[in-house]
């Protein structure tokens, strides 16, 4: 039986150039107890899908204009806006992307869960507190009646999406939408995560419609899966057509673009790849391979015994009580011309790491040798040259860049706080210059940061950081918040430039077949620590420790 029918629907916004639609005519069934998964990258219209289901498209400036949502047979479209306080929680509910974000900071989770439950529900105070502390057990959030009581920013991104799905299912839906819930999370977090959803689904018979832009992930969710693309749905079936025999050449790229973690081919497929009928389809002609790079190099970078503690405050004179071990011990090198991988959980210390490579927190203790200087016995004047060999790419690309300046102005900011580059129209000559070495055009120096894509920015950062010619760029989670074909171009950009310029990187990241595919060395944190390191393919042929193991089995496998 069909739990949602979804016919014809159309959803368009108004923008400066007219009316743009955005959802154009898409149609698709879940069944009871099934779980129906819709695939895209950002702006392929899946996350407005999932907004007209429950009745949340802003108007003006977006509108409905043709199509049925059918819940069980009824029309939602047909109710009127006050009906759907009836539908969204108790029969439809929606776990988002963000948790941080859906929780209020200034309630506790347990009220929060608690508030839902005696909105739908014909029970009192003391009962919907038993049943919201039942929830989070149920969810497996350690001592519940405890955690109750806290509030969001006192839980780990992992446990604040457990309170999300608490409330999600405190009614008992029907229908369970998850839009994008695991993307911020790391690989064993979005295992548990994706674990927990399946175990509720088949407990409680809901029906699940479950947005990503990962494939890896829908093949170890989906029953079915739909396939996104500037609006149109192109492709749907059972996930072992989608995987095994798709016909469309863009869910082809998609399956394609990710890193896998048998073989590294020596550029990724990108979506454009299949679009523009790059990719030849001759089945005998093989892919070629990158070859592990072991030989030897004089190192760039040395990192011997670096700490990075933090002070604990408290008693009423907030008197330092103790320290947390960011960075514990640390020893490795970087060699010139290669790429040094650091992957791990959040709270793991790599990014602190990072940071206290380029001095932008000083570190408790250790040495930071890079061309055989010690960056710790620099003196300022000394430091600041050491910065313009050293640069670093962060992970939000939009929070990186100043919206009030253009891109120009940005990129030939460094070269004026370093004194470079000549007359003003020299840099931006430059400027111009890195920005097609990145892939955009020299003519998008006049424009600003919110005029461009996520991956555009990307590459913005990219170009800025490689304008003071270092020997050594830092990439802090750099392609995590792209979506993997975006993810793929910029993956094979790097590794370009790195070959062009001989560039050096330290690349830090949770995802460790990203990691795999573009680094020479690994080195794997936990606690402060680095607790294996070798070469990229010994590491995933042969992990030492347990807690490497672990995270290898946690990477969304697909089919």
């Amino acid at each position: 039986m069909d739990l949602l029918n979804v016919n014809d629907l159309r959803v368009e916004f108004k923008t400066d150039h007219g009316w743009n639609e955005v959802v154009k005519g898409i149609s698709f069934n879940i069944k009871e107890g099934e779980t129906v998964g819709l695939v895209g990258e950002s702006g392929s219209g899946k996350s407005v899908t999932s907004m007209a289901i429950m009745g949340l498209i802003p108007s003006p400036p977006g509108r409905i204009t043709n199509g049925e949502i059918l819940l069980e047979g009824r029309n939602l479209l047909d109710m009127p806006k006050s009906g759907y306080s009836d539908i969204r929680g108790n029969k439809v509910s929606m776990i988002f992307q963000e948790p941080m974000t859906s929780l209020n900071p200034v309630f506790t989770v347990g009220d929060q869960v608690r508030e839902a439950i005696l909105l739908h529900q014909n029970v009192g105070k003391k009962e919907a507190t038993e049943k919201t502390i039942a929830l989070f057990d149920e969810v497996g959030i350690p001592k519940p009646s405890e955690r109750y009581h806290y509030y969001p920013h006192e839980l780990s991104g992992g446990q604040k999406q457990r309170v999300m799905i608490a409330m999600a299912i405190a009614c008992e839906p029907r229908l369970l939408i998850c839009d994008e819930p695991t993307t911020a999370l790391d690989v064993t977090i979005q295992k548990q995560v994706l674990e927990l959803l399946l175990d509720i689904q088949q407990k409680r018979k809901m029906g699940m419609l479950f947005i990503t832009h990962d494939l890896g992930v829908i093949g170890d969710i989906a029953d079915d899966v739909l396939v996104m693309f500037r609006g149109d749905l192109v492709e749907s079936g059972t996930k072992e057509d989608i995987f095994h025999r798709a016909q469309h050449p863009y869910t082809k790229g998609l399956l394609a673009c990710r890193p896998k973690l048998e073989k590294n081919p020596k550029r990724l497929y990108t979506v454009s790849d299949f679009l523009e009928n790059k990719v030849e389809e001759d089945k005998t002609k093989e892919i070629e391979y990158k070859e592990p790079d072991k030989s030897e190099k004089p190192a760039l970078l040395k990192v011997e015994g670096l700490k990075k503690y933090f002070p604990i405050k408290g008693g009423i004179f907030s008197k330092t009580v103790d320290h947390f071990k960011a960075v514990d011990d640390v020893s490795f090198e970087i060699k010139k011309g290669k790429v040094f991988g650091l992957v791990g959980e959040s709270g793991c210390g790599k990014t602190t790491l990072g940071r206290s490579v380029l001095r932008l927190i000083d570190p408790t203790a250790g040495k930071i040798i890079m061309n055989g200087q010690d960056i710790g016995a620099m003196n300022p004047k000394d430091l600041r040259a050491f910065r313009q060999n050293a640069q670093i790419i962060f992970q939000d690309p939009y929070s990186s860049l100043n919206p009030r300046m253009t891109i120009g102005n940005i990129l030939i900011e460094p070269l004026e706080i370093h004194g470079l580059g000549g007359t003003r129209k020299d840099r931006l000559e430059k400027a111009a210059n890195y920005l097609e070495k990145v892939g955009l055009a020299g003519d998008h120096l006049i424009r600003y940061p919110h005029e461009f894509s996520g991956g555009q920015r990307q590459r913005i950062c990219i170009a800025r950081a490689l304008m003071l010619e270092p020997e050594l760029i830092i990439c802090d989670e750099s392609v995590s918040a792209l979506d993997v074909s975006v993810q793929a171009q910029v993956l094979n950009l790097l590794l370009d430039l790195k070959d062009e310029f001989d560039l050096s990187y330290l690349f830090i990241s949770h995802d460790l077949s990203v990691v795999k595919y573009i680094s020479d060395e690994v080195a794997v944190m936990r606690g402060g620590k680095i607790v294996e390191y070798n070469y990229a393919d010994e590491i995933y042929k042969n992990p030492q420790q347990e807690y490497t193991r672990n995270l290898l089995d946690a990477i969304p496998k697909g089919l």
